[in-house]
């Protein structure tokens, strides 16, 4: 098998890590880190790791970022969208601030490296992490929910317009056990404290995260299927991972009114 070129975002913990340490044995992999302390430990783990900072909430160092990528590679083979967080907590009282953070992270930063990328993508694979959530609205995360849908709809249009013939994967994982839960417990933190009216359903939410943690899938169930579809010819346009995934894919296929009538069912039943 021929060594390829690969750049990961996202890739000191989770998924991200998992992933890494798989394609570093054959392969080149340029690794993005966000926190300054990963970068020594990215190194130790292969001579075929090539570190680069870059932090979404940050637009600045993407540029950055991307002229470092375009000095050190003439062709990236697959390019994988993994970096990411959570916006959570009712709507009506989230800051404008964060909700625009949440797309900056999770959508138009991918979008920004991808696009400064596209030259050395040419008949290359762009691999994006999505989420089952991108099915539909789960409460209380909205602004993720609406940043994965945003995601897949910007980077199927870049499927269909491209003329590099550059193939996009869709990966939508359920529950997967990786630090994200943990991680966004502690960003949205500051939040849950003034949600005055929502107690009940900010203490599930944190539960629920805690649990999700410690209880969901593997993360090399989803590194299982990254690397599926990469090593095809024709992949699929999005792959589920997980049943939960699998049955928020039929769901979604419901009349809206009915699948608001089972969120709030379902919601009610598990607060109490």
């Amino acid at each position: 098998m021929k060594t390829k070129t690969y750049v990961i975002t996202g890739s000191t913990s989770g998924i991200g890590k998992a992933l890494l340490k798989r394609l570093c044995e054959d392969n080149v992999v340029f690794a993005g880190y966000r926190n300054k302390e990963h970068e020594n430990i990215l190194r130790t783990i292969s001579a075929n790791i090539y570190p680069f900072y870059i932090d979404y909430a940050k637009p600045e160092t993407i540029k950055f970022a991307c002229d470092y990528l375009l000095s050190k590679c003439t062709k990236i083979d697959t390019l994988v969208n993994i970096a990411g967080c959570v916006v959570a907590g009712p709507i009506e009282r989230i800051e404008m601030d964060e909700l625009r953070r949440q797309f900056d992270v999770n959508v138009f930063g991918h979008l920004e490296l991808t696009k400064r990328l596209m030259e050395i993508l040419n008949g290359g694979k762009i691999i994006n992490i999505s989420s089952m959530a991108s099915f539909g609205i789960f409460p209380f995360i909205s602004p993720y929910c609406a940043s994965k849908r945003c995601l897949d709809m910007f980077f199927n249009s870049l499927l269909i317009e491209n003329k590099k013939n550059i193939k996009v994967i869709s990966i939508k994982p359920g529950v997967i056990a990786t630090p994200l839960w943990g991680k966004s417990v502690d960003e949205n933190s500051k939040y849950f404290e003034y949600f005055d009216g929502y107690e009940k359903e900010m203490r599930f939410l944190i539960s629920n995260a805690k649990k999700n943690a410690r209880e969901g899938l593997s993360v090399e169930k989803v590194v299982d299927v990254i690397i599926k579809a990469d090593r095809s010819k024709n992949p699929k346009l999005s792959y589920t991972v997980g049943a939960d995934a699998f049955a928020a894919s039929l769901v979604s296929k419901l009349p809206q009114g009915l699948v608001n009538s089972l969120i709030r069912f379902g919601l009610k039943h598990r607060i109490k």
